[in-house]
């Protein structure tokens, strides 16, 4: 099969070609560029681009969901963080913690 420009791919896939831009923008479809800089997307990012959305319907995700799951693979720095924010949610002393800490701070 022959890699397909953005309108094709938006036509044969269901997205629309400015949801295409936009996954491409947010990391989730790259898509390879010809030489005059046209995106070209194969049957790899087709295939991609049908998975993606049956993703999204069988578990309720938006994009923005998906995005920022792909943030949290490629910066290790964010993962830290929130894998350590969530580990305070677990610890209700530490929730407790916080909330007295902005509850004086929201005083001052």
């Amino acid at each position: 099969m022959d890699a397909l420009q953005v309108g094709h791919a938006a036509a044969h896939t269901g997205w629309s070609a400015r949801m295409l831009r936009y996954l491409e923008q947010a990391g989730l479809v790259l898509p390879s560029r010809n030489a005059v800089g046209y995106r070209q997307y194969g049957l790899r990012e087709l295939n991609q681009l049908r998975s993606l959305a049956e993703l999204r319907n069988r578990f309720g995700l938006g994009i923005g969901d998906l995005a920022f799951a792909v943030r949290l693979r490629r910066e290790p720095e964010l993962r830290a963080a929130v894998d350590g924010w969530l580990a305070g949610i677990d610890d209700s002393s530490w929730v407790e913690w916080e909330q007295r800490k902005h509850e004086r701070l929201l005083a001052a």
